[in-house]
């Protein structure tokens, strides 16, 4: 019997196998690194855990996607759910907490921002709720085949009110800022914060739609894992052993090759070759291309690595004392410096929690800072001048803990130590090609690669619908589990016996 291989352990990837598994078709997810989670991981450093990237673990409330999936898979994440999402730091000192529960929700917008944006928060909720209950019946878009688009009629029909959708017509071609009053600054400060962490772009160039639903992040079911976000990859991983597929460490996939029979071979390096039903790839569109080579889709091949306005991540990981952190201050933080909020003009501040004695020493907490950053400029300084990109990683090092300081104004004196990653970095640890994270820049409805490359053959990540975060990776990859299943069962039945799971066997790094 030939599996299915999955080639990464990143969220995708992990949700993909789980589900397939579940299902009993046999399934092989190979990943370079030695953990799972990809830029969804947490790693050790100086007795400390730091979360990689990805910090807000979003997703978990009722009949939300990582509830769901957790049901469907049997598993029970451990989630710690917050009151307040996170707190953002307006660049005119206001602070705005964005709580999860929406009346307190609106309670706080009335405080701060007055009622001239209500119009535009009841437009987003009404929006984002019918979304949202689209989105969760996993939608095959952009539509492929003729059934996708029947799946897609269908949803619309049941989930969308007729009232809503010449709205949502013109919502599909306009940018968020169609919606916004004009004249509020702190309005439009906030929802361009909240949608450069959410969409990749400012309201200004924000395909509406995406924004509503975005900007209901906070309202899914926000919390904690115990360990850290790579809590999340690691159930996942023990939900694909519990069900019968196999983990692969250290096994990195040099290229993957379709066969006359419509199935794949999976060369590997130093683990032999490997035979394959079905693929899914969990990487970006040119990662794929590297390992596709002429079988990737002819726009993929033709595209840079990174879109132009596609973003890298400047991460400080640090160790801060206890006493830094007051006790009642929300774990995550976004603070605006005023725009252009990259290279440190936006800062997303996560604090390891007090309850969770594995993310720290006693006495001590772990912070996670980001900010988006220019991808080609860190290249080219890596490639061209090691000394000038020393020197601006230290000061970006300062100048993204400068802007923490906002929040914790302890941090200078109290600060243990901190290190820094670029998009170099990432490039090494996870394997994206130039370090690109986020996905798209949602700048119009659609703008995602398709998942399905040809028959049994996919691909998961933040780079297709619906987009960057761990829910919506998630939701991508499950859709894209249940297309492969389709798939599959569409093959004699004999094709299920015949076959060996690879050519040349190695033991070596089964979980």
């Amino acid at each position: 019997m030939r599996p299915v291989i999955v080639v990464g352990a990143g969220i995708g990837g992990l949700t993909a196998a789980a589900i397939l598994a579940r299902y009993g078709i046999p399934v092989v997810v190979m990943e370079t690194q030695a953990y799972p989670g990809g830029c969804a991981s947490t790693f050790d450093r100086h007795g400390f855990r730091f979360d990689a990237g990805a910090t807000l673990a979003a997703g978990f409330g009722p009949d939300m996607p990582l509830h769901r999936l957790g049901e469907r898979l049997e598993l029970e994440w451990g989630i710690h759910l917050e009151p307040v999402a996170m707190q953002v730091h307006l660049s005119d000192g206001q602070t705005i907490s964005r709580w999860t529960d929406r009346e307190r929700w609106r309670e706080e917008r009335l405080r701060v921002l007055g009622s001239a944006g209500e119009p535009f928060w009841a437009w987003q909720e009404r929006t984002a709720k019918a979304l949202w209950a689209l989105i969760r019946e996993r939608l095959p878009w952009p539509p492929q085949r003729p059934r996708d688009l029947l799946r897609l009629l269908r949803a619309l029909r049941l989930s969308a009110h007729p009232a809503d959708l010449p709205g949502w017509i013109r919502d599909a071609f306009r940018p968020a800022a169609s919606r916004l009053p004009p004249g509020d600054r702190r309005l439009r400060e906030l929802v361009n914060g909240q949608l450069w962490i959410s969409a990749q772009t400012t309201v200004e160039r924000a395909n509406a739609l995406y924004a509503a639903a975005a900007l209901d992040l906070p309202h899914t079911g926000v919390g904690w894992l115990p360990g850290g976000i790579g809590a999340i990859a690691a159930r996942l991983a023990d939900a694909i052993v519990r069900y019968g597929g196999e983990i692969r460490f250290r096994h990195e996939v040099i290229a993957v090759r379709p066969q006359a029979d419509g199935g794949f071979q999976v060369e590997t390096r130093g683990y032999g070759v490997w035979e394959a039903e079905g693929v899914i790839l969990n990487m970006p569109p040119a990662g794929a291309v590297r390992l596709l080579r002429e079988v990737a889709p002819p726009p993929w091949r033709r595209a840079p690595a990174a879109p132009p306005d596609g973003w890298g991540a400047f991460v400080v990981y640090a160790a801060v004392a206890e006493a830094a952190v007051p006790s009642d201050l929300p774990l995550h933080h976004q603070i605006l410096q005023g725009e252009p909020f990259d290279e440190g003009g936006a800062v997303f501040l996560s604090i390891s929690p007090a309850a969770d004695p594995s993310r720290a020493p006693r006495g001590f907490r772990a912070l996670t800072l980001s900010t988006h950053t220019d991808l080609r400029r860190w290249w080219s300084l890596f490639q061209q001048d090691r000394e000038a990109y020393a020197r601006r990683k230290a000061e970006m090092v300062a100048r993204v803990l400068q802007a923490a300081a906002r929040v914790l104004p302890r941090l200078p004196e109290d600060l243990a130590w901190a290190e820094a990653a670029t998009p170099i970095t990432f490039q090494q640890f996870t394997g994206r090609p130039m370090g690109w994270v986020g996905g798209f820049p949602q700048t119009r409805l659609g703008r995602s690669c398709r998942s399905r490359i040809r028959p049994r053959l996919y691909l998961v990540g933040d780079s297709v619908f619906p987009g960057q975060s761990i829910p919506a990776v998630a939701l991508g990859a499950w859709r894209v589990a249940e297309d492969m299943r389709e798939d599959l069962a569409a093959l004699p039945r004999r094709r299920w016996i015949i076959h060996s799971p690879f050519v040349r066997p190695s033991m070596e790094g089964i979980r």
